[in-house]
């Protein structure tokens, strides 16, 4: 009697314990639900905050920076006050359709799944705006797959809010031009000694085609594959035409 009396407890003790576990899942999951909530609600509020041309945006790289005591040199400086070919060669050298698609580029996004389902070596399909939203509200690496599947859709909603002239200038001045070097301002500045409203055609050029990778491509030096890039992007930006329109 005594012993079956110590079974039933045990029986009762173990379903006692995983009520409470699935009480606690249940809990966690909870949890899990409103902090994915409200960090979707964030880029979402502040894609609105970022509207008026008055509000100077920050990346999450220039968060990085500020938290490490790394600093950065970034000037925030109007679509208005930066030579027009800069960013006519960034879209040539970025993103051809720019003034065309609504956030993503849905032919180049259709290569690179088709490459991949071939087993072959992937291009970049990220757009302008999909390079905003990553530096605004993203991260970089680790993790770079999931942060597409968040970035694709954030990069629809961005371009539906803003213009296509306010997505360039806030890309503008958060892009990264060399370590610690934020914004075409300061590049234009430390690379060239010359104010974004100056940079001549073939500065413009070698500044665009370092985007990809700022840290080892320096404008004020290039090499000879940077240069070579640069000239083919000044010739394009020269004859960028319709594809330049949404900034005018």
């Amino acid at each position: 009697m005594a012993r079956s009396r110590r079974l039933n407890r045990a029986g009762l003790d173990m379903a006692r314990s995983r009520r409470l576990n699935r009480a606690g899942l249940k809990r966690l999951g909870r949890r899990c639900l409103v902090a994915a909530i409200v960090l979707a609600a964030i880029p979402v509020v502040l894609t609105f905050l970022y509207l008026p041309s008055f509000v100077h945006p920050i990346s999450t790289l220039m968060l990085k920076d500020l938290a490490t005591f790394s600093g950065y040199d970034r000037r925030w400086v109007s679509i208005d006050d930066v030579a027009p070919v800069l960013a006519h060669s960034v879209i040539m050298s970025e993103d051809g359709q720019f003034c065309f698609h609504r956030g993503v580029d849905l032919g180049e996004l259709r290569g690179v799944v088709d490459d991949a389902l071939a087993g072959e070596a992937t291009r970049g399909a990220s757009t302008i705006t999909m390079q905003t939203v990553k530096n605004l509200f993203l991260w970089s690496r680790p993790l770079g797959s999931v942060r597409k599947v968040v970035e694709l859709p954030l990069a629809i909603y961005f371009d539906a809010v803003m213009s296509k002239r306010r997505i360039m200038e806030i890309y503008l001045n958060i892009a990264e031009w060399g370590p610690g070097i934020y914004g075409i301002e300061a590049a234009a500045q430390h690379h060239f000694g010359v104010s974004a409203k100056q940079l001549s055609r073939r500065q413009a050029a070698l500044l665009a085609v370092s985007l990809p990778n700022p840290i080892a491509r320096n404008p004020a030096r290039p090499g000879p594959g940077l240069r070579r890039l640069a000239n083919l992007i000044e010739r394009r930006a020269g004859r960028s035409g319709a594809y330049v329109g949404c900034l005018d």
